[in-house]
């Protein structure tokens, strides 16, 4: 169905429209009514002048009866009076054999075929009306009467008059042209009023659209909603805000990822262009390129880190990241990730704690991937000596406890999250640090001087991670004072398992 206004019209040209429309139809409408209305007073006035016009005459009839004379000489006064007014009427009187006593000349013609008629109502009382059109071309409203005359017996008298109403077509005529005129100029006029009014009716727009269109990328600090719009505006610029806020917000991030990217980028690379100046510098040992090769390798495979995890990062903004969850044996899975991380275990002197039960479901991969940035962190900055504990736990918002059921009869089988906390006794996080731990590339000053090689990218895959999963991360820490890493994982249905505790401690 194609609408009813053309889509490429602007809002005010299709207000200016509209506008004009409803009022062109008012006034037509306006017009026909009040046409109406005209017609029909005139038809009724003429019909009410004809009335007192048959009552004079009844009344002439009564007084002067069979005085022909009188009749006529009344009737010819009367006739000469309506000449010099735009009412003119004819009279005919005719007796009850329908032989005329009484006309007025100029009595139309064709009205021979109304003499023989009789009123069929109660007599002195009704008037019937009829309207006819002369030979000549002329409009009458014709109206019939009887009338009784007492001077040797009662006779019945048949009164005629014939009232011309061509002066009425003149008036409705004229009417109809000045309403023309009436309706042609306001419709001009609602075009020229629809106009302006709708030029500032839009006014704000104007100035809002104005107002966004001088927003360039270094000036999204800019905001519109402050401003005093209508209420119908101020829905939009709050939209509009709140828009700028994410867009501001956005490109913040993407100058702080640029910035953070180059330097991280900076420092392989120097160290690559570094160690191949250096190479080529003079005639080296074949061990010696051996050892830049190698070096130059652990460059490279820096790099390849880096890439892959800003792929991922990317691939999980854009939802495009893939997941196949099924349920992991949390203890199983993170033992294996522990294994990793064993010789720094013992070099360092930390004891583990693993206190962990029951099945998540997550994606393999990418629950070891989570569990290994968080326990890489753990190891990196807790100190010689140090511990870190790892330990699962339910949350439930309620638990059904009454359920006698063959399917769950084990209590606690109902929970809303499954919480896998990794504590540390490492360096800890400062206050002002912890917003700021889930942006990418950024490392506190503090881990940069413990840890000088990792690229700050860490937590922010965890995060990405568990949001993939519907889930969460949250850090609690403070300096000196170890961290707490607590990835929150929903849950289904959770059977209850028995927990397992092991504790690795460092032996000579």
């Amino acid at each position: 169905m194609r609408a009813p206004l053309p889509r490429s019209w602007s809002i005010g040209k299709r207000l200016t429209f509209l506008y004009t429309l409803i009022i062109c139809i008012i006034l037509v409408v306006s017009g026909l009514l009040l046409d109406w209305v005209l017609r029909s007073d005139l038809k009724e006035e003429d019909k009410r002048f004809l009335a007192t016009e048959m009552q004079s005459l009844r009344i002439l009839l009564r007084e002067y009866p069979d005085d022909v004379k009188a009749w006529k000489a009344e009737i010819e006064r009367e006739a000469l009076a309506s000449v010099s007014t735009f009412a003119k009427y004819y009279v005919r009187i005719i007796d009850e054999d329908g032989k005329t006593i009484v006309e007025t000349p100029g009595m139309p013609d064709n009205a021979e075929h109304l003499l023989s008629r009789k009123p069929e109502a109660t007599p002195f009382l009704a008037i019937e009306y009829a309207t006819f059109t002369a030979q000549d071309g002329r409009p009458f409203l014709f109206a019939l009467a009887m009338a009784k005359e007492y001077r040797h017996g009662e006779k019945e008298r048949i009164i005629q008059i014939a009232l011309e109403m061509s002066h009425e077509g003149a008036i409705i005529s004229d009417y109809r042209q000045k309403v023309a005129l009436v309706v042609i100029g306001g419709v001009i006029l609602s075009l020229l009023l629809g106009f302006l009014i709708t030029k500032e009716g839009l006014k704000p727009l104007r100035e809002l659209m104005h107002d966004v269109r001088d927003i360039t990328p270094d000036k999204l600090q800019v905001r519109v909603g402050f401003r005093e719009w209508p209420q119908e505006i101020v829905a939009l610029a709050n939209v509009f805000d709140r828009m700028l806020d994410r867009l501001e917000a956005s490109f913040t991030s993407i100058s702080q990822f640029s910035a953070d990217l180059a330097h991280e980028l900076r420092t392989p690379i120097n160290n690559l262009r570094g160690e191949a100046e250096v190479a080529i510098s003079k005639a080296r040992t074949l061990e010696e390129y051996r050892q830049v090769l190698m070096s130059s390798l652990e460059e490279y495979e820096r790099l390849s880190r880096m890439i892959e995890n800003i792929l991922f990062l990317a691939r999980s903004d854009s939802k495009k990241q893939k997941i196949s969850v099924s349920p992991l044996n949390m203890l199983q899975e993170i033992t294996e990730v522990l294994e990793y991380y064993e010789a720094v275990r013992e070099e360092k002197e930390i004891s583990v704690t693993l206190s962990v039960k029951g099945t998540v479901n997550a994606d393999k991969t990418l629950f070891r991937r989570a569990m290994a940035n968080v326990l890489s962190n753990a190891f990196q900055y807790t100190p010689t000596g140090g511990s870190i504990s790892v330990q699962s736990r339910l949350v439930s918002d309620v638990e059904d406890r009454t359920s006698k059921s063959d399917e769950t009869k084990k209590e606690g089988l109902h929970h809303s999250a499954i919480e896998i906390i990794v504590t540390d006794t490492g360096i800890g996080i400062g206050p002002e640090d912890i917003p700021r731990v889930f942006d990418r590339f950024y490392r506190a000053a503090k881990a940069r001087s413990v840890y000088s090689q990792g690229t700050g990218l860490g937590f922010s895959i965890v995060k990405s991670i568990m949001e993939l999963h519907n889930g969460n991360v949250k850090v609690t820490s403070g300096l000196a004072s170890g961290t707490i890493v607590t990835l929150t994982f929903p849950a289904s249905l959770f059977e209850e398992g028995r927990c397992h505790t092991e504790k690795y401690m460092y032996s000579d």
